[in-house]
């Protein structure tokens, strides 16, 4: 198993633990779109405290990776993301956190999906 396979596979897993629906395509696909940060402890995260962290999701991801128009609809989405993964949870893996925005936006098509 690569070590991509690997990330998916721990990706699916988290998701799987918090009974949060997953398809192993869609999430292969966006973590395949998050190149090599996700071989790194820190941009492979996201805090759901920061807001800077949640401003560079929704400019970086939603905005120019997902072509959403800004609004007040973006926010309440990641917020949504944040409380689904739980709030309490330290480890929110972003291509978990960007998966679950793509299909809050029904963005698939983006990947080819």
């Amino acid at each position: 198993m690569s070590k991509f396979d690997e990330k998916v596979a721990l990706y699916k897993k988290f998701m799987d633990d918090r009974n949060l629906r997953s398809n192993t395509e869609l999430l292969a696909a966006v973590t395949k779109g998050l190149g090599p940060s996700i071989y790194k402890a820190d941009a492979e995260t996201v805090s759901g405290s920061d807001a800077k962290e949640l401003a560079t999701v929704k400019n970086n991801f939603l905005i120019k990776k997902l072509g959403l128009s800004d609004s007040s609809e973006l926010d309440a989405g990641i917020e949504e993301v944040m409380e689904r993964i739980g709030k309490s949870e330290r480890k929110k893996y972003r291509a978990v956190v960007y998966y679950m925005l793509v299909k809050k936006f029904d963005k698939e098509s983006v990947y080819g999906m």
